[in-house]
């Protein structure tokens, strides 16, 4: 396909008028304190789920958007007391026994009520445990693998939490069918401040459910120099509960296209959080953005030739059901869905655009790069995979999808911790966040023809 001179058919000078209000709006920063400070934590199922579908949707309605409400079922699991203490160990003195600092991970099952006491079996990793098969029964199994901030560091924060996240996605199942009575990993984070860091694990349909929960970093190298000493003997407690299905919602929020209102480029975060922190980062700022851009097209009164619709996305952190509910709608008309941008990674402020799309589609988006220079966000760069969760089913069925560059080397110090909270948030860094948000979704909008389907594998 030629290339099309959206830069002669895309106005400049009015990117320019969006990027700038973007930067002088405190919309999207008020947005993410209501949701952090007001609302807090709103993992899938809760109360804080949905006063959060109600507080985004009654915002921007103020705001003079068409907003809707898409129904979702989703998980809804309740985390409950959990603590965890070494009671023997070579060396302990009488009467001697070592709190340990420790999360559940999402979908763990409960120990017995008054807790469980186990010896601890150390190994590093999944090869490790399955070559130590005949060791696991009755065992407590510490999967202890260290986050490569290095690797963070030079711009690979995603492989780092895939290599160090893998014992927490699939340890938990494994150790299970090899007989351990619960589960422990290193949580999956860069920066030790003995803060346990949740999430999900994964459970193999119809096997076996064990207690699970990720330790902080300081005590999963405690347990490693006391293990090289002699047996490790731990009491764990954890109650979470796995209650039915609850019904929650993503929330819609259009500017609708002014020629082609049928098509649409989706902008988006998620609105659900982990329960230990007030989900500011993860993803308070995605949604925040996402919406913050819809309200900064409105107030300059623009209506590109396609819809933006913006969208909070419910249940990406526990199973992804907000993403599946939405692409099941629209399957049957997936050709109308022109693009997706997710925004659910990174605190520091955008460095530009990444796209899963080739180097020839990604040169039409040259303009977007230059008007985004102005704010430092100008790189476009091409990407493998999908670029984020909750759009990739969408990707999948060949939707061209974005997610904003951003500086990832310190994202997951506070990734799923109770740390997670507003005053970690640069509000000029949101408002950097928008603008590329903002940018982007009016130019993909308004572009006479749409970027091109991505081939899909066979």
């Amino acid at each position: 396909m030629a290339q099309q001179p959206e830069a002669a058919a895309v106005d400049v000078a009015t990117m320019e008028r969006i990027r700038d209000a973007a930067m002088s709006s405190d919309f999207a920063w008020q947005t993410l304190a209501n949701l952090a400070d007001k609302v807090g934590p709103r993992l899938s199922g809760s109360p804080g789920a949905e006063a959060a579908v109600t507080q985004v949707s009654e915002a921007m309605k103020a705001a003079g958007l068409v907003v809707s409400l898409q129904p979702v079922k989703v998980p809804h699991w309740l985390r409950g007391d959990e603590s965890g203490e070494l009671v023997e160990y070579n060396g302990r003195p009488k009467g001697i026994t070592q709190r340990l600092h420790l999360t559940a991970l999402g979908g763990s099952a409960a120990t017995p009520k008054k807790g469980l006491t186990a010896p601890v079996l150390l190994v590093h990793s999944l090869a490790e445990l399955k070559a130590r098969a005949t060791e696991v029964p009755g065992k407590i199994v510490l999967i202890s693998v260290a986050f490569d901030q290095n690797l963070a560091d030079n711009g690979q924060a995603g492989a780092a939490y895939g290599q160090a996240g893998e014992p927490r996605f699939n340890g938990p199942a494994a150790a299970a069918k090899l007989g351990a009575v619960a589960t422990l990993v290193r949580s999956v984070g860069g920066a030790n401040y003995r803060l346990p860091h949740t999430g999900a694990t994964k459970w193999d349909e119809g096997g076996k459910q064990i207690p699970a929960a990720a330790l902080a970093s300081e005590d999963a190298m405690l347990i490693e120099r006391l293990a090289a000493q002699g047996p490790v003997t731990m009491k764990l407690l954890l109650t979470p509960q796995t209650l039915p299905d609850a019904d929650s919602h993503n929330v819609l929020v259009d500017v609708v296209g002014r020629e082609k209102p049928e098509e649409v480029v989706i902008i988006s975060g998620h609105l659900d959080s982990w329960d230990l922190g007030t989900g500011a980062m993860d993803d308070g700022m995605g949604v925040a953005a996402a919406m913050g851009a819809a309200q900064v097209l409105k107030s300059l009164g623009l209506a590109p030739r396609r819809t933006v619709r913006a969208i909070a996305w419910m249940n990406e952190e526990n199973g992804g059901r907000g993403g599946k509910a939405y692409f099941d709608a629209i399957k049957d008309k997936i050709a109308t869905q022109s693009a997706a941008v997710e925004s659910d990674f990174g605190l520091a402020g955008p460095l530009g655009v990444t796209g899963a799309i080739s180097d020839a589609q990604m040169k039409r988006l040259a303009p977007v790069g230059l008007v985004l220079r102005g704010i430092g966000a100008g790189v476009l760069e091409t990407r493998g995979g999908n670029a984020g969760s909750d759009i990739a089913p969408l990707q999948n069925a060949g939707v061209p999808g974005f997610a904003p560059l951003v500086d990832g080397r310190h994202y997951f110090d506070l990734h799923h911790t109770a740390a997670d909270t507003l005053d970690k948030v640069d509000p000029q860094a949101l408002r950097r966040q928008t603008a590329v948000l903002a940018v982007l979704a009016y130019y993909l909008a308004e572009m006479p023809q749409p970027l091109d389907r991505v081939p899909t594998a066979p």
